[in-house]
């Protein structure tokens, strides 16, 4: 990377907190945020740290039902004021006070990194505490109340950016998104995820393709359980870079959530932090490709709070600042020493997993017999068409 890069963080950020025991945890992004300040990848030269904007009302509800920011409202004053209907109350959203201007503050942060991006003040830019990608416009849903990605979305539309490409790579389909811009063709919208078959929200299929106005401009790769580094590399490699190439957009908006790991409790795949950091740098050259650079990347989910997400996430910062983490890295002793007092578990002493993803790209072959194969068949199938791509798997591996 060349330029600058922009990182948002505000202490505040963690009161976005649904309370002991749930899994959507305020420490997963504080730890990831300390390990990448331990790492040097948050205090360089070219990194920009600055503070979440301070949004209204009226940016929320250019996404969401002014009802359902008004039911917000009135969990965040007493949080005995569940809306079920809206999705307020629930096990996976329960109310707490302050839910409004907490969950407000989330999609702040990942304007200004929007922002950042938009008006050319950085390259790239990350919000680890965003990714709340499951909100729809009139109902909290999946641990997300506002969602911030279709708003920062919604105002790069606003503010005359004509093509933005959004990739999701998060367990969990990205359906809040979807929906939010099921029927614009200037946003393309690609999920991969594990099947909804297996896995909430149910949704995601091959055959949700977008409205009569955007036909194939939402793409969906459902995975089956079990799909670890290899298979998920060779789906991404399968169905995204000619739909990039074709689309040809000006800012690339990715969703991080590192949720796809093998020791997630909450999902099926068994990714390892090796694949992700894969991603991460397959991402990020995909922006310098064909998005002249410009990406802006929030975080998601990702439930091994531990192990998992501060590692996963601080390969993605280093990538974001342009300084990638050696697999091999030793994790700092200080972080490790914190991670030992403040949560009483030993934490990882290295960057890797020790796997080398072994990508088997689509010129070598294509497998009916394999399911990830079928997967990305059906995929292609279903939305190639739309774009005047190819769909067969003889065409454009």
């Amino acid at each position: 990377m060349t330029g600058t890069a922009t990182v948002v963080w505000d202490d505040a950020l963690a009161k976005y907190d649904f309370g002991a025991g749930h899994p959507l945890a305020p420490i997963r992004v504080q730890l990831a945020m300390m390990l990448a300040t331990d790492l040097g990848l948050v205090n360089r030269d070219n990194v920009d740290i600055v503070l979440p904007d301070q949004i209204d009302d009226d940016l929320l509800l250019t996404v969401h039902d002014p009802d359902f920011v008004a039911a917000v409202k009135a969990a965040s004053r007493d949080a005995s004021d569940v809306n079920i209907a809206r999705g307020l109350g629930t096990a996976d959203v329960p109310t707490f006070a302050g839910m409004h201007e907490a969950a407000r503050a989330v999609c702040g942060a990942t304007l200004a990194a929007t922002r950042a991006v938009h008006e050319g003040r950085s390259l790239h830019a990350i919000n680890l505490a965003g990714g709340l990608h499951h909100s729809m416009p009139g109902a909290a849903s999946g641990f997300c109340v506002y969602n911030d990605i279709a708003v920062s979305i919604q105002y790069l539309l606003d503010n005359g950016v004509e093509r933005i490409a959004y990739i999701d790579v998060d367990v969990h389909h990205g359906d809040g998104v979807q929906a939010a811009f099921w029927d614009d063709p200037r946003v393309l919208t690609i999920s991969l995820h594990e099947s909804g078959r297996s896995l909430f929200p149910g949704t995601g299929y091959p055959t949700e393709i977008g409205g009569p106005d955007a036909l194939g401009f939402a793409v969906n790769v459902a995975l089956p359980p079990g799909t670890g580094d290899n298979d998920w590399l060779r789906a991404f490699h399968g169905v995204v870079p000619p739909l990039l190439e074709n689309f040809a957009p000006e800012i690339l908006f990715t969703q991080q959530g590192c949720d796809s790991h093998a020791e997630d409790p909450l999902a099926h795949l068994e990714l390892s932090v090796d694949g992700q950091r894969e991603t991460y740098g397959t991402l990020h050259d995909l922006a310098h490709q064909f998005a002249g650079g410009r990406w802006i990347a929030v975080g998601g989910g990702g439930y091994s709070w531990v192990d998992v997400v501060p590692r996963a996430w601080s390969h993605l910062m280093g990538y974001v600042v342009g300084a990638p983490v050696d697999p091999a890295t030793r994790l700092p002793d200080q972080w490790r020493d914190m991670v030992s007092d403040r949560l009483r578990v030993t934490a990882p002493r290295v960057m890797t997993d020790g796997v080398t993803p072994n990508v088997r790209l689509w010129e070598h072959g294509y497998d009916p017999a394999s399911p990830i194969d079928a997967a990305v068949l059906r995929t292609r199938e279903a939305v190639y068409p739309w774009h005047g791509l190819a769909a067969d798997p003889y065409h454009g591996f």
